[in-house]
């Protein structure tokens, strides 16, 4: 019996399983807006919004959990400088998930996934490491 056991389990181990969840939060805050199937969507969303909580509180102690549950330093600098304090007076609610149809090959239900407020300009963009110019004395 799985009673009070959560989660999806999405027919993959639980190493894939977070491996997996990894890679879409990473993709997502780096694109803010994905496509996938609505079951994955729908576990996707507690995992971001658990990031974007800890990236709006800050600190030293919080970005190493957010590192050791995201795993790219890249999406963890975004997450912590652009989208934590764009949501720093939202109580939650971060992400939402729009049904998109039914995927043509096997007929699996299709999501979007994707954050509110988002910057539209953000999709299909690379950003790439984040420089920081040294300030030139004249």
């Amino acid at each position: 019996m799985r009673h009070r056991v959560g989660g999806r389990k999405l027919q993959r181990t639980s190493s894939h399983r977070a491996a997996l969840f990894r890679n879409m939060a990473a993709a997502l805050i780096k694109h803010e807006q994905i496509t996938t199937t609505t079951a994955k969507a729908k576990e996707l969303r507690p995992y971001v919004e658990k990031l974007v909580t800890l990236a709006k509180k800050g600190g030293l102690s919080n970005r190493r959990l957010a590192h050791a549950r995201l795993m790219d330093d890249t999406q963890l600098v975004k997450l912590f400088d652009v989208i934590a304090p764009r949501y720093a007076e939202r109580n939650g609610g971060y992400t939402r998930v729009i049904k998109a149809g039914i995927r043509a090959n096997d007929a699996a239900p299709i999501a979007i996934i994707e954050f509110v407020d988002r910057d539209v300009d953000a999709k299909g963009q690379d950003s790439g490491p984040v420089m920081v110019e040294d300030e030139v004395e004249a």
